[in-house]
C-alpha cells in the first residue's frame, strides 16, 4: 500500500522534532528549526503542516488519568481503528498500555489521532512516533525515560 507522500513527509517532520526533544531535553526555537527542516529538504507547505497538526495536537483537551487500575482492561479495536492502525501499530499499543506506559485515555487519544490521520495504514513507526509525541506533550519529564526506551526497541531498560 503506497502511503500519502505529504503525510509521511508531515510525519517524518513530527518525528523529527519529537527525536531532537527527547535527545535535547527541550524545544529549539521555531525559526531555527524550520531553517534545519528547510535545509534539509522539506518544503515550507508540509513544515506548516506538521506544526500546525502539533499545535492543535497539544492544545486538545487532556482527560486525567487515573492514578491506579483497579481491574485491568484490554482494548477491543474497531474495524476502522483495524484499517487505520497496522497490525504492528496495535501491538505495540497494547503492549505499552500492558507495562504501564499508557493509561486508557492516552491509549484512546493515540487511536483517535491515528484514525484522523488519513486514508493510509499507519506503520508501526508511524505509531510510535504519535505515542511519543503524545507522551511529550502531556508530561515530557515524566515520559522521557519510557519514549527514549520504546523508541530504540530497548524494552529491557522499562525493567530497571
Amino acid at each position: 500500500m503506497t502511503g500519502n507522500p505529504l503525510k509521511e513527509r508531515v510525519l517524518a517532520i513530527v518525528s523529527i522534532i519529537a527525536q531532537y526533544v527527547a535527545e535535547e531535553n527541550q524545544l529549539p526555537s521555531s525559526s531555527d528549526i524550520v531553517e534545519e527542516l528547510l535545509a534539509s529538504g522539506f518544503e515550507a507547505e508540509e513544515i506548516d503542516a506538521a506544526f500546525h497538526w502539533m499545535e492543535s495536537f497539544s492544545l486538545q483537551e487532556c482527560v486525567p488519568s487515573h492514578a491506579e487500575l483497579t481491574i485491568p482492561s484490554q482494548r477491543i479495536f474497531t474495524p476502522q481503528e483495524c484499517q487505520a492502525i497496522s497490525c504492528e501499530g496495535r501491538g505495540f499499543l497494547t503492549q505499552i498500555r500492558g507495562l504501564g506506559i499508557l493509561d486508557d485515555a492516552s491509549q484512546e487519544d493515540i487511536i483517535q489521532k491515528a484514525v484522523q490521520l488519513g486514508e493510509d495504514e499507519m506503520t508501526l513507526a508511524d505509531v510510535k512516533n504519535l505515542t511519543a509525541l503524545t507522551l511529550l506533550s502531556r508530561s515530557h519529564n515524566e515520559w522521557l525515560r519510557e519514549v527514549d526506551c520504546f523508541m530504540d526497541d530497548d524494552w529491557k531498560r522499562l525493567y530497571h
